[in-house]
């Protein structure tokens, strides 16, 4: 019979031999989850003896990872900027790069006694809710037209206890935005943008066969929902309110472009960690009243 510790160690070999980056990390996340015990208890208790369901319940979510599902799916939960959001195959997995977009977006509204801010193509509500969690000044609107992304959401939002700052609403990013959605002081948007080529044909598996292809998929080029919202939902700004994109790694140049010929000023672009270009924000500006024409003498 196996111990607890046996099978730990039996798991974390498997993963690595697997070529599993963050074996180690991964090996315990699926005994956590196969043993319903948080990470201490399974330490605690490595040196017990596992009983056949138990050790079965914990190859089988091993084998579920060794054909290629996400860790996230597999726990049904990721982090995020702090926060512990419910993950399934209807929206994108959290990552790290993603933050970038969120830290943009604080920086804007930190200081406004009060903000208003729409997170469009919202998934899992991710930025959404990192935003309104570290500004309470903020009311928060997340908006996707997958009706299964936003009952996802809909879950993050009473797991972070945010329904008092945050509300729900279904929306076309690439369509005009209801005139009842009112305006906004910040628009976030991580929106579908790679091309479907690379999706169909070069993506790593365990996203092309497991993540949901309408967050993934942005057109031919990749560019078609920065098109639509550059056009569409610059009015849903307030003047002097910012759109801020998560972008594609070479994708700055165009998005760039694109958002200063429709009209945003004060575009700029920021690096990740990693030091690829991961967010493109512009301002929208006030538009001038026209000077009086002069009285002739």
């Amino acid at each position: 019979m196996q111990t607890y510790n046996d099978i730990y160690l039996d798991v974390r070999r498997t993963l690595k031999d697997a070529g599993v980056e963050q074996a180690q990390l991964e090996a315990m996340e699926l005994m956590c989850a196969a043993l319903g015990k948080r990470r201490e208890e399974v330490l605690r208790d490595l040196s017990l003896y596992a009983g056949e369901h138990m050790a079965q319940q914990v190859y089988g979510l091993l084998q579920r990872r060794l054909d290629g599902e996400p860790i996230a799916y597999i726990l049904g939960e990721w982090e995020f900027y702090g926060l512990t959001l419910t993950v399934t195959p209807d929206v994108l997995i959290p990552r790290p790069d993603t933050e970038l977009l969120v830290e943009r977006g604080i920086l804007h509204v930190r200081n406004m006694p009060q903000a208003r801010v729409l997170d469009l193509c919202t998934g899992s509500g991710c930025v959404g809710l990192a935003l309104a969690y570290n500004c309470p000044n903020t009311q928060v609107v997340l908006a996707d037209w997958s009706e299964d992304a936003l009952e996802v959401a809909r879950q993050n939002v009473l797991r972070n206890q945010l329904t008092n700052q945050v509300e729900l609403v279904r929306a076309n990013a690439l369509a005009d935005p209801a005139r009842e959605l009112g305006d906004f002081d910040l628009i976030v948007c991580n929106p579908p943008y790679i091309p479907r080529q690379v999706v169909e044909e070069e993506l790593d598996r365990s996203v092309r066969d497991y993540e949901p292809h309408m967050a993934l998929i942005g057109g031919e080029d990749g560019l078609d929902f920065y098109r639509a919202i550059t056009l569409h939902w610059k009015w849903a700004l307030r003047p002097g309110g910012k759109l801020a994109f998560e972008i594609g790694y070479d994708q700055v140049r165009e998005v760039e472009k694109l958002m200063r010929e429709r009209g945003f000023s004060h575009v700029r672009s920021f690096q990740d960690p990693g030091g690829h270009w991961r967010v493109v924000e512009g301002i929208l500006e006030p538009i001038q009243p026209e000077e009086p024409a002069g009285k002739e003498e």
